[in-house]
């Protein structure tokens, strides 16, 4: 393979940016642990499971073999899901130009990773894994943004946030594109927060959605919404303040409010797309807790990374005595101590 970039992880958000970064001329190798994806992709041109009726161009490739789709890159983009990124992190670690630091290594996954010490942000994980070279260097990689519609060229920002911030840059002229801007941050910590964060405050915002839909109050409006979205942001900024974000502003950019926003309000959100579904298909009634749902996540057609989430901020938040009543709630419904019903009721009524 010729191709100086890959993407590890085929899934739709993957998917896109492989496109985006195919679109513009470069050959793109993308890894795929599922070999009905992996043929879709090499014999149609396409993602039909995680992303259909996008074309994909025949610069773009899959393979199963991670290590053939680490080894030798000059960009490196890890796009596996939290639940699995580390998995993926520890199989490409032996690769040559991994050891001897000539990859530059960006990561788009939203979420928090499991360590010895509690829950950590991504970066600062994976460098705790890579080598020296890669201290203070990966770029993290967010902002408001859907696969379906960045694959399709729709007008979408991300920040490509890093402590080097010529890494930042490198990423940043990578993906820009006509219909896809790109931004530099230093703010790391800040912009993995916010990324992580707000698909827990999504669910719950579903969850309203869902019973405003069905009748369940004629006290719930637009500006309902606004009510919990605007508690929702405050949660992301005390949490990402405790986490060491350096920039009060990365939290009304497009990486704080902006991604917010479009995860409670769009109809791609597939957070949002739970928190609907914990109302109006009882989604959560197979599962007997949280760690059993996230255990047999795989069941759900779709991968809410809000639940895990959610798991990992209500430990940072005994950790750091933080006062986050949204996303503490909805870590008890998902492992079923509280009733949805009773904790929409109840969160209005205390905000009084």
């Amino acid at each position: 393979m010729n191709a100086q970039i890959a993407v590890l992880g085929a899934g739709a958000w993957g998917t896109a940016i492989a496109k985006v970064i195919a679109d513009k001329g470069n050959d793109v190798v993308i890894w795929s642990f599922e070999k009905e994806v992996n043929d879709d992709i090499n014999l149609r041109q396409r993602n039909s499971r995680y992303l259909p009726d996008v074309e994909l161009p025949e610069k773009i490739t899959s393979t199963m073999n991670i290590e053939e789709a680490a080894d030798g890159r000059k960009f490196l983009i890890f796009a596996s899901p939290s639940l699995f990124l580390l998995d993926t992190l520890k199989k490409i670690l032996t690769v040559k130009s991994i050891r001897e630091g000539e990859t530059y290594i960006a990561v788009v996954t939203k979420g928090f990773l499991p360590t010895a010490n509690g829950p950590k942000l991504i970066v600062e994980t994976m460098e705790d894994y890579l080598p020296g070279f890669y201290q203070h260097s990966l770029v993290y990689i967010s902002g408001p943004s859907h696969a379906e519609e960045v694959s399709r060229g729709k007008i979408t920002g991300l920040i490509a946030a890093s402590e080097n911030a010529k890494n930042s840059i490198r990423f940043r002229d990578l993906l820009k594109s006509p219909g896809l801007f790109v931004y530099s941050s230093l703010d790391v910590k800040g912009v993995q927060a916010a990324a992580a964060a707000k698909n827990v405050i999504a669910i719950a915002f579903g969850m309203l959605d869902a019973i405003k839909s069905i009748g369940g109050s004629d006290m719930f409006g637009d500006g309902t919404d606004s009510l919990l979205l605007a508690a929702g942001l405050n949660e992301i900024q005390i949490l990402g303040k405790a986490l060491g974000a350096t920039h009060p502003e990365t939290f009304t950019s497009i990486a704080g409010i902006g991604d917010l926003d479009v995860t409670c309000r769009s109809i791609y959100g597939r957070n949002r797309r739970f928190g609907r579904e914990i109302i109006e298909k009882n989604i959560l009634e197979p599962y007997k807790d949280l760690d059993d749902l996230l255990a047999r996540i795989r069941e759900i057609s779709y991968l809410p990374e809000g639940a895990a989430a959610a798991k990992h901020i209500r430990v940072l938040a005994e950790k750091h005595k933080l006062k986050m009543p949204v996303s503490i709630g909805l870590c008890r419904i998902l492992n079923r101590e509280l009733d949805p019903y009773e904790f929409i009721r109840n969160f209005f009524e205390d905000l009084r």
